[in-house]
């Protein structure tokens, strides 16, 4: 392993590819490390392991479990440098990018340290003089989840930090591209005093066959999901036969609007950080651009104008700002998208360049219109394509033509608009003159197709709690 200072960090790792997974690093194709893998009967026994700590872990003062999760925010924070260059090593982020995933990561345990001790119940009126009715919050039990590659901290901390707070003990099933920021963080957990049992993280022999036992296990009775909609769709299918309770974040595909009134320089700034952080691979990132008619060739100029100035290279090098993206399968899948529309009638605003490897040129397309197949699809990699619009009835029909409705973002200095299309937007996030909206204290999520439950804020923990309704009677 390159350059990683604390190598306790890295006592989960296996010698060889005869024990675990081989982890490339995207930008030299290099093998960093190997990961463990868990046979089925282990995985089996780590949730009966897991049932029984849970008795365990419910039964603590929630300030004792609040404690031991604010000893785990600060040790990943103490580890930023480290945890930082192990996921750039692994993803292929930015150094920079990749230490603020770190911290970003952190907020949600720190977060849900907190609210651990305000999962408040209620005190209800009786409809009778002689009854007094009450309602309690219990954790669920165990509880599991399937994360992504494209943010390999921050999807399990925002899911472990409430279910852990809440009293459930946890399992995740990291992506096989980005094991090891999952286990190096988890060792943390460990050391800050979170039990093993009451945490693990579980690579299986294939991720069918964990998501297979996740959804059917009785005794996991909480599932939560990012990645595709075809997939979320499927675990929702699997997890019905015994009443599973789900969250799921899925696919998006977000609009990213300019109106003729807007601040152009400060859409700019936000469409580079909305549309390029991950080189674009990030399921709230802008996937369409609608730009008004009356603005649309200065904004095209000055946002290509910004785009040739990034920096495209290995992550661990100085001034970096796009990575590689995570395989040659969504490099094609990519490519194949601009190749379309360029055959649509799209024009990219500068010219293209093939790079090696998995890195890809940011391109901007212009002249798109709103029935190419690039928007439609999510592109998930450095690729803008910008649209006209005329009018707000038009734009709106067309932003909310999608399937999905995860994030969106428009900039207008009107008020009357902001309101007017805030409300209209078929989305469950929206960002208005902001291009960056992810945050521990908001509610993320989305709706439609893009998923249904909500991590962070208060209702995050929510998610991972019944409510129980108690009615003293004979009184």
């Amino acid at each position: 392993m390159q350059q990683i200072q604390n190598k306790s960090l890295l006592s989960f790792m296996v010698s060889n590819e005869a024990e675990g997974i081989a982890v490339t690093n995207p930008a030299t194709g290099e093998v960093i490390g190997y990961a463990p893998v868990s046979k089925e009967h282990d995985i089996l026994n780590g949730i009966e392991r897991a049932s029984v700590a849970q008795k365990e872990w419910a039964a603590l003062p929630a300030k004792t479990r609040s404690a031991l999760l604010q000893k785990w925010n600060q040790l990943i924070l103490d580890n930023k440098q480290d945890l930082g260059r192990l996921m750039t090593l692994e993803q292929g982020k930015p150094l920079a990018e990749a230490q603020g995933e770190v911290v970003y990561g952190a907020s949600f345990i720190e977060w849900f340290a907190e609210e651990a001790k305000r999962t408040y119940g209620e005190t209800i009126p009786a409809p009778s003089k002689d009854k007094r009715l009450v309602t309690i919050k219990q954790p669920i039990g165990v509880a599991c989840a399937i994360t992504p590659w494209n943010f390999p901290i921050a999807m399990i901390t925002r899911k472990a930090g409430p279910a852990l707070a809440a009293g459930c003990s946890f399992i995740v099933k990291p992506s096989e591209s980005t094991p090891l920021s999952a286990f190096a963080v988890a060792e943390l957990a460990y050391q800050a005093g979170i039990p093993r049992d009451v945490l693990q993280v579980v690579l299986g022999e294939t991720s069918r066959q964990v998501g297979g036992i996740f959804t059917t296990h009785p005794l996991i009775r909480k599932l939560s999901f990012t990645g595709s909609t075809q997939v979320g769709s499927i675990l929702m299918q699997q997890s019905a036969a015994d009443i599973k309770r789900t969250s799921m974040e899925l696919g998006g595909n977000a609009p990213f609007i300019v109106f003729d009134d807007a601040d152009i320089d400060a859409a700019v700034t936000g469409a580079i950080a909305s549309k390029f952080r991950n080189a674009g691979q990030t399921c709230v990132c802008a996937n369409r651009f609608y730009v008004h008619s009356k603005v649309y060739d200065e904004f095209v100029t000055k946002f290509d104008d910004a785009v040739q100035k990034l920096k495209v290279g290995n992550g661990l090098e100085a001034g970096v700002n796009i990575g590689p993206v995570i395989s040659e399968s969504a490099k094609q899948n990519i490519q194949a998208l601009i190749d379309g529309a360029i055959k649509q009638g799209a024009k990219p605003v500068s010219e293209l360049h093939q790079l090696d490897g998995l890195f890809m040129q940011p391109v901007v397309l212009k002249d798109v219109t709103h029935d190419m197949k690039i928007v439609s699809q999510e592109i998930f990699g450095p690729v803008a394509p910008v649209i006209r619009f005329d009018n707000d009835a038009q734009l709106i029909e067309m932003a909310n033509d999608t399937i999905y409705g995860l994030a969106s973002y428009f900039y207008s200095q009107n008020i009357h608009r902001v309101w007017k299309i805030a409300e209209a937007l078929e989305y469950g996030m929206v960002g208005i003159n902001e291009g960056l909206i992810s945050t521990e204290v908001a509610p993320f999520g989305g709706v439609k197709q893009s998923g249904i439950g909500r991590e962070g804020a208060k209702q995050g923990i929510d998610e991972y709690m019944d409510v129980k309704y108690l009615c003293f009677g004979g009184n």
